[in-house]
């Protein structure tokens, strides 16, 4: 059974930066394509960022240069650098893992089998 806990959350201004972080239990985040989405109330689940151990990271258009994605395996967890925070990045972001890592693209969440509660960002203006 793999467990999922995201954190790093909060409030921040225009341009400001967090990292989130997905504290995976039961496995080795090695093992698994790890994601990140997001979701604003009344709008569909956005792919953000996905990456695996073996090969490179994929970022939506929208985070291409803010974002980055990495893990840690030894701490069994995956992190999300956002940088140059803008309003439109507010939304609740999650986290997701994929057993096949041959196949997970950022912008599909259908091969994401685990999934965390979720941590809500907030970017003001």
């Amino acid at each position: 059974q793999v467990q999922l806990v995201e954190s790093g959350g909060g409030s921040v201004q225009t341009g400001g930066s967090l990292r989130l972080s997905c504290a995976a239990s039961g496995v080795f985040v090695d093992d698994y394509c790890m994601g990140w989405f997001r979701q604003v109330p009344g709008k569909e689940r956005e792919g953000v960022a996905r990456i695996v151990s073996f090969g490179g990271a994929l970022y939506a258009e929208s985070v291409k240069g803010r974002f980055t994605i990495s893990l840690d395996n030894a701490k069994r967890t995956a992190y999300l650098q956002m940088n140059s925070l803008k309003p439109e990045d507010s939304a609740v972001y999650y986290c997701a893992a994929a057993p096949d890592a041959a196949y997970c693209p950022y912008w599909d969440s259908r091969p994401y089998k685990y999934w965390g509660q979720g941590t809500q960002v907030t970017v003001s203006s």
